[in-house]
């Protein structure tokens, strides 16, 4: 196991760095994908900054871009600390080392607590929110046995499974991922276990601003998030259409391990599980079954370097020319509603991989791409 083992490799930003990331992340338009790219493409999230404005303009965007000013990024920064969080960057020692791997890595993630818990291997416990009291007493033991054995326990502070699962590994390490913003906690009853997780070296991650109250749609990337974090996550109880589910297909996605506790037919909580157990997800019967499977992948070293990378500042990034109006042209009209691969574009295309990746750069800047699971990309024609 990684614990005691290999240490995250990684280089803590400065300050101005930490400030320009927090900027660009917070621009319009820019997401995880595109604020790789950005910094890839130019070099630093400051050259990137002040490329926004053009390349919005050359995806066709009809109004001007909001680019996050000094002054609101430093204000976030200054709010952080106040609340005694901080923010860590993708390539630093202290972000969650399993996440980095995942496309579409949050940058930036805001955290609170001890982030020491990130250096060892994760199991997520995702579940219903209408627990039963056996649902409930089975998460709780699989925490505890696996947070025994090593393993920092990830959930998302939800009622239920969430925060059984919470509850059982605080003396052991619990990560707790929010859909909001840190100071957001989400349910409000959970406040209490919030502030227990990050006094007793647990820890509370969020990607999204302080002050952010969690819309239903933002659970789903929380729930990426756990899956991320994790190596593999046990799904106890859930209805067939739930957040767990999505928490398992992001798992799957990830190439996590998705174990499932079966139930009852009779019990809808236990559809979810069951359905999940018939297409392929390991059963999971007592702790040690999700021991036996982690084993082998907890001895693998992940600290890899990161996907972004920033060079000094006093390094210039090269000069990049932009692709012509008949290129972007092809590039567009190849582009419809349907996700596809960024490889099938260039091929249809037969254009270079850089015109291709910095039109649709351009084209997500102005609002007109839309990004899917697997690297996908559609045009956004609404």
């Amino acid at each position: 196991m990684n614990e005691g083992g290999a240490k995250p490799k990684g280089i803590h930003l400065s300050e101005r760095q930490r400030i320009a990331w927090l900027r660009l992340i917070r621009s319009d338009n820019v997401g995880p994908v595109t604020f790789k790219d950005l910094v890839n493409s130019f070099g630093s999230a400051e050259n990137a900054l002040g490329m926004l404005p053009e390349l919005s303009q050359r995806g066709g965007s009809t109004r001007s871009i909001r680019v996050t000013t000094e002054a609101e990024a430093i204000a976030e920064m200054e709010r952080a600390h106040r609340f005694g969080a901080r923010f860590v960057g993708i390539g630093e020692p202290e972000y969650p080392w399993a996440l980095r791997q995942i496309d579409g890595a949050p940058p930036l993630l805001a955290v609170k607590g001890e982030t020491n818990v990130t250096v060892r291997p994760a199991l997520g416990i995702v579940g219903s929110r209408n627990a039963s009291i056996s649902g409930a007493k089975f998460a709780s033991l699989i925490a505890a046995e696996c947070g025994r054995a090593g393993y920092a326990i990830v959930s998302g502070l939800a009622r239920g499974i969430d925060t059984a699962a919470h509850r059982a590994s605080l003396s052991t390490g619990t990560i707790a991922c929010f859909a909001g913003g840190l100071d957001m906690p989400y349910p409000p009853e959970n406040l209490r276990l919030y502030e227990d997780i990050c006094a007793n070296g647990g820890l509370a991650v969020s990607e999204m601003p302080f002050g952010w109250e969690p819309r239903a749609r933002d659970f789903p990337r929380r729930n990426r998030l756990i899956a991320g974090v994790a190596l593999g996550v046990a799904v106890v109880e859930a209805a067939v259409r739930s957040g767990s589910l999505i928490t398992a297909r992001r798992a799957a996605d990830f190439g996590r391990i998705v174990f499932a506790v079966p139930g009852s037919p009779l019990d809808p909580r236990s559809k979810g599980t069951n359905e999940l157990i018939r297409n392929g997800a390991t059963l999971i019967a007592e702790p040690s079954h999700v021991l036996e499977a982690l084993a082998p992948i907890s001895q693998i070293d992940l600290f890899s370097q990161p996907k972004v990378t920033e060079p000094e500042w006093e390094k210039e990034s090269s000069q990049i020319v932009p692709p012509g109006e008949s290129e972007r042209e092809r590039i567009v009209s190849a582009l419809g509603p349907t996700p596809v691969e960024i490889d099938d574009i260039i091929r249809h295309t037969e254009l270079s991989a850089a015109s291709v990746y910095m039109v649709l750069l351009e084209l997500d800047l102005a609002g007109r791409l839309s990004r899917h699971p697997g690297g996908l990309v559609s045009l956004d024609i609404g």
